[in-house]
């Protein structure tokens, strides 16, 4: 199964657990159970309590997801030194 198989869903992380798992919760009130996909591991693209992610769930077994993504909070502020 290919990435573009996956249906893709918004959820916050709630919970981070052990070896890179984490507790989502959707929109419609569901918890799962997700890990962290290849490339935010390569990366080392930190996800904490809270954040905004888009979860890869298997139209096979929808029971537990794969990070895809974070969403992005915004460009940091830039500070200017006069």
């Amino acid at each position: 199964m290919s990435k573009e198989d996956l249906i893709k869903i918004e959820g916050v992380i709630t919970e981070a657990l052990s070896g890179s798992r984490f507790s989502v919760k959707l929109a419609d009130g569901r918890l799962l159970a997700a890990k962290l996909s290849g490339r935010l591991r390569r990366f080392h693209i930190r996800v904490l309590v809270g954040d905004k992610v888009t979860l890869g769930l298997s139209p096979y077994d929808p029971s537990h997801g794969l990070i895809l993504s974070r969403e992005k909070l915004g460009s940091p502020a830039k500070s200017s030194f006069s």
